[in-house]
């Protein structure tokens, strides 16, 4: 008997070793786009907006920064909290000694998703808080790279244009 479902389509590049030294720009979105995270409030003038974190916006900040003690490897370079999703640049930088195998970026995103869900549960014990899975895009050089974070730092000012914007 065959699913009526929509086969669901994978979403990382085939042959690509997702442990390999690099960066990658990843994004990850809360359960059902919830606006849990953070809440955006204007500038005034020439004042840029500013992100207000939630307590849930506080420990997915906290839980972000430590993946580089979890993963020595790890690099957290840029990264913006928005109201419903997070985007990040993270750079596997070197191998670690003794570290076999090296995490790949989803077994990064996967521990980070958990530790967040299981801190944030200490609040609401049955808070789902992020979706399945995550976006990430292999930046591939300098201009790559640029471009990924001109976006992650306006990001917030452009939130009302965002496709993810929820009121």
């Amino acid at each position: 008997m065959e699913s009526k479902l929509p086969k669901r389509k994978h979403p990382r590049l085939k042959c690509y070793d997702y442990g390999s030294l690099g960066a990658y720009y990843i994004t990850i979105c809360t359960y059902n786009r919830r606006c849990i995270l953070s809440k955006v409030v204007a500038g005034r003038g020439l004042t840029p907006a500013e992100i207000q974190y939630t307590e849930y916006g506080k420990i997915a900040e906290e839980q972000l920064l430590l993946l580089q003690k979890r993963y020595p490897c790890l690099e957290i370079d840029k990264y913006v909290i928005m109201p419903n999703h997070i985007h990040a640049v993270l750079i596997l930088s070197h191998q670690t000694a003794g570290v076999n195998p090296r995490p790949t970026i989803s077994d990064i995103v996967c521990a980070y998703k958990s530790l967040t869900t299981k801190a944030c549960r200490k609040l609401c014990p049955q808070e789902e808080v992020f979706q399945t899975s995550f976006y990430e895009h292999v930046i591939r050089g300098r201009a790559d790279y640029e471009e990924v974070a001109r976006y992650i730092y306006e990001n917030p000012m452009r939130w009302h244009l965002d496709k993810l914007y929820t009121k």
